[in-house]
Parts: structure tokens; sequence; C-alpha cells
């Protein structure tokens, strides 16, 4: 199956998860206890969700999102209003602000991708205030992200291996690895917790579209299949999710890690 022509790089990231990016943000603005009139980074921005979650939270904040694509930096960018959002190209790992920028720096759902994690927290923990919050969150992708699990586990029941590529594999998604991170980057006052909330699907159509879309490791493994192996994993996938219903809505966990310190 062709993905439709509206999966752009923008609206396929939307529909793959966008849209639970977008629930799962404001719970890491109250985790990182963001304050009125706080300049915040949000690194790894992309399309939004984290910043404009901070701006809508707190509207006195000054936020600035960073983020590697031009593209999302310029969507981002014509739909901010006011003038405390901007969105900058810029790379998590080396920083382009004076050291002590910031009264807070944020990530969410960026650190499992950034190649050096510890070199991007020792930057976001530079240029963050002395006393100031570093926080950041990933998907649990081995057992708390029931969307890309159910996914996962029938696409290695079918073909072991590849597992390898199962996103359960991916850096600092377990339980404790963000917290160890953090305390070895210096940060004091760590706290991690779980972040958890429900991704609804109006029908197996809308669960199964945005793997179309390429985005991520799930759904860049699903358009690298033969269309009769992707017909195939369709098929089991709507069997595992609605259990022999013709279609219908359904109702999946999605489970984050976050964690919080302060620098010294």
């Amino acid at each position: 199956m062709t993905p439709p022509d509206l999966f752009l790089q923008g609206d396929a990231y939307e529909r793959f998860m966008g849209r639970w990016s977008r629930r799962l943000a404001p719970s890491l603005v109250d985790f990182a206890a963001v304050a009125a009139q706080d300049s915040v980074l949000d690194v790894g921005s992309g399309t939004g969700a984290l910043t404009f979650a901070i701006a809508e939270a707190v509207p006195t904040a000054n936020v600035t999102g960073i983020d590697p694509s031009s593209a999302y930096v310029r969507d981002s960018q014509a739909r901010a209003s006011g003038g405390h959002v901007r969105f900058l190209v810029g790379d998590a790992q080396a920083l382009d602000f004076p050291t002590a920028s910031f009264d807070s720096t944020l990530s969410l759902l960026v650190m499992t991708f950034i190649p050096d994690p510890v070199r991007a927290l020792s930057e976001m923990t530079r240029v963050t205030r002395p006393g100031g919050i570093v926080s950041a969150a990933v998907w649990d992708y081995g057992e708390g992200m029931e969307m890309l699990r159910v996914f996962w586990d029938e696409v290695v029941a079918a073909d072991p291996a590849v597992a390898a590529r199962d996103e359960r594999n991916m850096p600092l998604c377990r339980p404790g690895e963000l917290a160890a991170l953090w305390r070895a980057g210096g940060l004091e006052n760590v706290e991690e917790r779980p972040i958890t909330i429900d991704l609804a699907f109006s029908g197996f159509d809308d669960y199964w579209l945005p793997f179309l879309g390429g985005q991520g490791p799930a759904g860049a493994y699903t358009m690298s299949l033969a269309d009769a192996s992707r017909a195939s994993l369709e098929d089991r996938l709507r069997e595992r999710l609605l259990g022999g219903r013709d279609d219908g809505p359904f109702t999946l966990r999605a489970r984050a890690w976050a964690v919080k310190g302060q620098r010294r």
C-alpha cells in the first residue's frame, strides 16, 4: 500500500507520534515546575509540542525551541504568536548559547535518539543557571508504550531475525537509566517518575495508517517490507487489536519515564 500524499514530514510525524507528544508535554511541564517569568530551552523541539505546552501553561515564560530540522523550525515558528516563543535551528550536542542562559532546560522524547546523550546533557546543564532545572522524558519502549510494543511483538514473532531493530533496545528507555545519566552528569536532587497517558484510537486505520508515513524505527521497518509482507503484518495487528471485531475504537497505554535534576 502506497502512503497517501499527505504524509509530508511534519504531517507524518504528527499522525504517528506528535498527537501523543502533545498529550504528554503538559505533564512534563508540571513535573519540571516551570515558573512564571522563566527563560526555558526546549531541546529537540520538533513540531513544537513541548514549547507550546510551556507557553500555554506559563504564558509569561520566554521559551526557545531548538531542533536540527530547519523544516520543523520554520513550521513551528510560523505557528508561534506573541514575543515569548521562538524556534531556532540547533544541535543538542553543541548548543549555541552562553553558559547559564536559561532558568530551565527541557527535552521531550529526544534523548534516546541523540548520538551522544552524555554530551547533550552536559550542554543542557551548561546553558542552565545554577540551581535551575534540567528535565527530560522518553517513552518506555520496552514495556510501557503499547502502541509500539504490540507492533514489535508481532514483527519479531514473525521474523526473529529483526529483533535487534525492536525499539525495546533503545537507550535510556528503561526505569532508572535517565536518573543514572542525570546523576553521572553531576545534577543534584535527581528525581525520576513514570508519566502515563491513554492513546485512544477511533479504529484500526487510526492505529495502522500512521506507520505508513515511515516515521521512526517502526515506520521505517514497515515501509521497508514488500507489499505482501506489509499486508500480512497489517492483518496480524488487526486481529491482535480487534480480536475478531470488524472494527471499532480501542485504547492503549503509553508510559514515559521523566527525570529532573538541579544544576549545581
